[in-house]
């Protein structure tokens, strides 16, 4: 194993700005259903990456992230061109899983659009067992989860 970066100081999820391309919606220009728990993983890996914890470094270390559930809650439509704030939060922490739950929200007026939830393991890149969470994983995930959800 490569030697991996600790947890940053204060750490935090921060939000995700994303625009609403053509291709995320119907003909009707409403944002197609599956494209939320998409944005809800594009919030999680940004943030990762951003706190030296992405997918390069745990592929690295022998391991995969996964999905293991997914949901959400839709509130109002996206459209296109809408810029979309996305929010994610660490809902739950354990030893072998982490739940993300993320606020999606139209930055011009802050309407709450969807909510979500992605439960997050990691495998074994060579065999595909589940594994726990990789120490540094989990001591980000750690320091960046909300005082509400503590």
């Amino acid at each position: 194993m490569t030697a991996v970066p600790s947890a940053p100081a204060g750490a935090r999820l921060l939000p995700v700005t994303r625009r609403v391309e053509h291709a995320d919606t119907d003909a009707s220009g409403v944002v197609h259903f599956a494209r939320y728990p998409a944005w809800q993983e594009t919030a999680l890996l940004a943030n990762l990456e951003r706190l030296g914890v992405g997918l390069g470094v745990l592929a690295r270390e022998g391991f995969d992230l996964v999905v293991t559930e997914s949901t959400t809650r839709y509130r109002a439509p996206a459209r296109y061109p809408d810029e979309l704030s996305l929010e994610p939060v660490v809902g739950h922490l354990g030893a072998a899983r982490a739940r993300i739950d993320t606020t999606i929200r139209r930055t011009a007026d802050g309407t709450e659009l969807a909510t979500g939830q992605l439960v997050v393991a990691l495998t074994d890149r060579a065999t595909g067992a589940p594994c726990a969470l990789l120490p540094v994983l989990h001591a980000v995930l750690e320091e960046t989860r909300s005082d509400v959800h503590r």
